[in-house]
């Protein structure tokens, strides 16, 4: 949730994003309507700051570099930097949209976009613009109309509130209500063995698919992140999909294992 960097970011978003929108709805026309319904897969991770973007990042790169149409969605973001115009930038979804080389304009990534870098439900209430479970539903089913492979990332770890004003959501009823499996990102360090138990523990416990585990920061050789690796392993009966290194650009996965994880709504 912390603020970025993002200085020509806002003049990017402007003068590009017609252009975007007609690059998007031009190759999903070409596709036609024959296409199957989206397969789709949620990012959660064991904490905030973990590397769920960057990683998701790196899927939608690794899926849009395959051919298929992939794009990202995210319920609400915050602790985004404000433009001179006051509009917002989402700049999770501009780090993902430039690491993967997408064309998904960014109106489509994000139906609640927050100033403030704290939970949902707080930068919701202290800006006046609580989430609405049917936004969110509107728009990543508008998503999943238009491409072939969606990826919703969450905020924080998977214990998040999403509003808790007059209706409480939480970042689990967002999962359950756009019938998604889940896929957790890890740092590979001290302390995960606990992170992930508790992670995997909780979405057990409210019935959550786990298609595997994801490691951030992993270090090959790393006796540590190994046996974290193990332990983690033995401990959930939760596979590792696949390792990230600092400063990786690819993902290390094949494609085809990397699109099993993904489902259509009925499956």
């Amino acid at each position: 949730m912390s603020k970025r960097n993002h200085e020509n970011q806002g003049e990017e978003f402007s003068s590009e994003k017609r252009i975007e929108q007609s690059t998007a709805q031009g190759q999903r026309a070409e596709e036609g309507q024959s296409r199957k319904p989206a397969k789709r897969l949620f990012i959660t991770g064991t904490g905030t700051d973990i590397g769920k973007t960057y990683v998701a990042g790196l899927i939608l790169k690794k899926l849009h570099q395959s051919g298929v149409s992939a794009a990202y969605y995210k319920a609400a973001m915050s602790g985004n930097e404000r433009q001179s115009d006051g509009s917002l930038i989402p700049g999770d979804a501009v780090t993902v949209k430039e690491m993967s080389g997408i064309c998904q304009p960014l109106e489509e990534m994000c139906p609640y976009v927050y100033e403030n870098a704290v939970s949902p439900h707080l930068a919701s209430r202290m800006e006046g613009n609580p989430v609405v479970m049917e936004q969110v539903k509107k728009g990543f089913d508008a998503v999943c109309a238009g491409y072939s492979f969606v990826t919703m990332e969450g905020s924080g770890g998977i214990l998040c509130p999403i509003c808790f004003d007059e209706k409480e959501i939480w970042l689990e009823d967002i999962i359950k209500a756009c019938h998604l499996g889940c896929l957790i990102i890890a740092d590979a360090g001290l302390g995960t063995i606990n992170n992930v138990g508790l992670t995997v523990f909780y979405m057990k416990e409210k019935k959550i698919p786990i298609k595997g585990i994801i490691f951030n920061h992993y270090e090959p050789g790393n006796v540590l992140h190994e046996d974290n690796r193990r332990m983690c392993e033995y401990l959930t009966g939760v596979k590792t999909v696949a390792y990230v290194r600092d400063g990786d650009e690819e993902l290390d996965i094949s494609v085809e294992l990397l699109k099993s994880l993904y489902e259509e709504e009925d499956e």
